[in-house]
C-alpha cells in the first residue's frame, strides 16, 4: 500500500502535471470505485485543477473554480498511471485492472488501476475533503510543521497497545502503514511488540527521530521519480520490510517475519529484540 512517502511523491508529480489544466471528463470503469453520487462526476467537466493536496495516504485533486475535491485512496493494490495520450478506442468498463480514467483538455491525464479481486480503491467527489469520514478521522501528519517530539509524546500518552499497531493507526498518526512502521522500528531498534506505555522519555525521542528520518529519506529517494516507477523505488529503499530471509544491512543477522491473517511484519532480532526471535502472535505470547 502506498504510504506517506509515495503519496507525497505522487502529489508532487501531479502538482507539476495537473495544476492549471482543464478536466474534460472523469469516467469510473468499475462499479465500486466511486463512493459518492452528489455532486456527480460530470460536475468536474470544464473545471480547472488548482492544487494537489495530501491527507495522510489520501490524494486530493482540487478543482478550485468548481469548489470540488476529488479525493483518492489507492488502498493496498491501487495505483495511479499517467498517460500522455489515451488509446482511440474507449475503455471498456469491468475489463482488467482499470478502475477510473481522468482525461484533460490537452489529451493527457491519468488512470487509476487496481490489481487483484479485493477491490478497495476509493474515489470520493466532495465539496470539502473532510466530508470523507476516513479523512475527517485522521490523526496529525508525521511530516507536518507542528509534529515535533513533544507532539508524538502527547499522542502516545495513555496508549496501551504495542508499537506496531499504534504506528499503523491512521486515527493516531496519518499515513504510516505496514512497510514504514517496520522501517521506523528497525531504525529505532525497537521491538514491534513493545508496549507503548513502557517507552521512556529517551525512547520516545529515539522513536521520533527514527520516524522523521525514515520518512523524509524515503521522500527524497522518491522525489522526481516518475509515477510508474515509485513502487520499485519504495522496495529498493526498504531495509527490513518484505526482506524476510535476507541479511540485515546493519548487523548481518537474518531478517525474520511474523505472519498475521492478512499481513506480516519483518524485523531484525539482533537490532530489535535482543537476539530473540518473535513468536507468532496467533499462538504465543509477545516479546516485550
Amino acid at each position: 500500500m502506498p504510504e506517506v512517502p509515495e503519496v507525497e511523491a505522487l502529489r508532487e508529480f501531479l502538482d507539476g502535471q495537473l495544476v492549471g489544466k482543464e478536466i474534460v471528463r472523469v469516467l469510473p470503469l468499475t462499479i465500486n470505485v466511486l463512493k459518492t453520487y452528489d455532486p456527480p462526476l460530470t460536475a468536474l467537466e470544464g473545471a480547472t485543477v488548482s492544487a494537489i493536496e495530501r491527507h495522510g495516504k489520501w490524494l486530493d485533486i482540487v478543482a478550485g473554480d468548481s469548489g470540488l475535491h476529488l479525493a483518492i485512496h489507492l488502498a493496498r493494490a491501487g495505483w495511479l498511471r499517467w498517460k500522455d495520450e489515451f488509446p482511440a478506442a474507449p475503455a471498456r468498463p469491468g475489463k482488467g485492472p482499470l478502475a477510473l480514467r481522468t482525461v484533460l483538455a490537452e489529451g493527457d491525464g491519468f488512470d487509476l488501476t487496481e490489481a487483484g479481486t479485493t477491490k478497495r480503491l476509493a474515489v470520493h467527489l466532495v465539496r470539502d475533503p473532510f466530508e470523507v469520514p476516513a479523512i475527517a478521522s485522521l490523526g496529525p501528519d508525521p511530516l507536518g510543521d507542528g509534529f515535533d517530539r513533544d507532539a508524538l509524546a502527547a499522542l502516545l500518552a495513555g496508549e496501551r497497545r504495542q508499537l506496531k499497531g499504534a504506528l499503523r493507526d491512521q486515527r493516531l498518526i496519518a499515513g504510516i502503514g505496514n512497510a514504514y512502521s517496520d522501517e521506523i522500528l528497525h531504525a529505532a531498534k525497537m521491538s514491534p511488540f513493545k508496549p507503548v506505555h513502557n517507552l521512556t522519555d529517551d525512547e520516545i525521542t529515539v522513536l521520533y527521530d527514527a520516524m522523521r528520518t525514515t520518512l523524509t529519506s524515503a521522500i527524497e529517494r522518491s522525489r522526481g521519480v516518475a509515477a510508474g516507477r515509485l513502487k520499485a523505488e519504495k522496495k529498493s529503499g526498504l531495509q527490513v520490510h518484505g526482506r524476510a530471509g535476507e541479511t540485515c544491512p546493519v548487523c548481518g543477522d537474518t531478517i525474520r517475519s511474523v505472519s498475521f491473517a492478512d499481513s506480516s511484519l519483518q524485523y531484525c532480532p539482533t537490532c530489535q529484540t535482543g537476539g530473540k526471535p518473535l513468536a507468532d502472535r496467533r499462538t504465543s505470547r509477545f516479546l516485550k
